[in-house]
């Protein structure tokens, strides 16, 4: 071997030139390597840009042990939030005439064992309720008080209270929150290419202009919004006649959700996700794309079209007919149907605020 010789150079000078196919397999091989790199890469930074859009709130941590059991089955309860902070984009639809954090839309929704179908309850917005002790977000503890405009609790003192609140009157122990923002709501419904809802009564001089006709309507992301959102023009003008809207609507979205092929359209899917994830506020044990994912997956079964929608049987408050109360015993029979996992009376259903 002379001085300027190697074994590496020795075994390549035996290998010969290689030839045009071997440096295109080679070239093709590298391709492929950098694109496998490059597409785990891609994937990892749009799960985790997608993952960290979810806001968490640890209601453990917040709320303790004085809390209801856990349901004895493997059935499920959550509260459904839809908070409007009524600024940016929210603001515009009230001309930006209302300020300040508030939870516009409440639903109690109970999934049995099973998982094949579920029940949705509307806590009307305007109800007076007694808030239990709860944490102030400065430090320090906020005591009970009664006569409590419930949608005020999440303004003053935020999610984990309204939890509380919502445990303490219905004696239900909720595994989860979840909570959408509105505005990110509107991105949503853009982003599935609108919702059709069979509208009842033609609805004028709704929120943001809002003038529906009767009849099936598609409506994209500002006409949902402010759909949602309008007590004119609906009814008798109250939070009460505004609610059947609000279960009609989850009903055609959840409808149209799963009506789509989306995993066929995988760009599609990501706009969904990053739309849906942005406005999402979710309790620890959901704050995750798996954890989600893993819930959705969990609720294949349920068909929204025989979801059952109720509303807390309330009547008007005696002292402010701006206000409802919770309707005795009516009330009480509907919370106890749904801890103990029981078909819900007809009794249990009748509020005399709307007459029935």
């Amino acid at each position: 071997m002379t001085e300027n010789s190697s074994p590496a150079r020795s075994r390549a000078s035996r290998r010969g030139p290689r030839t045009r196919g071997q440096r295109v397999r080679r070239a093709l091989l590298w391709t492929l390597l950098v694109a496998v790199v490059a597409a785990g890469a891609t994937a990892y930074w749009t799960y985790s840009r997608i993952d960290g859009n979810i806001k968490a709130v640890d209601l453990d941590k917040a709320l303790g042990d004085d809390r209801p059991p856990r349901l004895p089955t493997a059935g499920q309860n959550l509260l459904v939030l839809g908070s409007d902070s009524r600024v940016g984009a929210n603001a515009a639809l009230d001309g930006g005439k209302v300020s300040g954090a508030r939870s516009d839309t409440a639903l109690v929704v109970h999934i049995p064992e099973g998982r094949t179908r579920a029940t949705a309850v509307s806590i009307p917005r305007d109800t007076l309720v007694t808030r239990p002790e709860c944490q102030r977000s400065g430090g320090g503890t906020a005591p009970s008080a009664r006569r409590v405009m419930f949608n005020s609790v999440y303004a003053q003192y935020g999610p984990a209270c309204v939890v509380k609140t919502v445990e303490k009157m219905s004696g239900i122990r909720l595994d989860h929150y979840l909570e959408i923002d509105f505005s990110g709501f509107k991105d949503l419904v853009d982003a599935i290419g609108g919702v059709t809802v069979d509208i009842d009564e033609p609805i004028e001089n709704g929120p943001g202009g809002l003038d529906l006709a009767a009849g099936p309507q598609r409506l994209d992301g500002t006409q949902s919004l402010a759909y949602v959102r309008t007590r004119y023009g609906v009814k008798d003008g109250s939070d009460l006649g505004r609610i059947g809207n609000q279960q009609k609507f989850l009903m055609a979205l959840l409808g149209e959700v799963k009506k789509q092929d989306l995993l066929g359209s995988p760009a599609k899917v990501y706009e969904i996700a990053d739309s849906a994830t942005k406005a999402l506020t979710t309790d620890s044990g959901l704050a995750s794309l798996s954890a989600l994912s893993e819930f959705a997956r969990s609720m294949n079964g349920v068909d929204p079209n025989s979801m059952e929608t109720v509303m807390l049987p309330v009547a008007y408050d005696r002292q402010d007919p701006n206000r409802v109360v919770a309707a005795e015993p009516n009330a009480s029979r509907l919370w106890k149907a749904i801890r103990e996992d029981a078909p819900i009376p007809a009794s249990a259903k009748k509020s005399p605020a709307t007459g029935g």
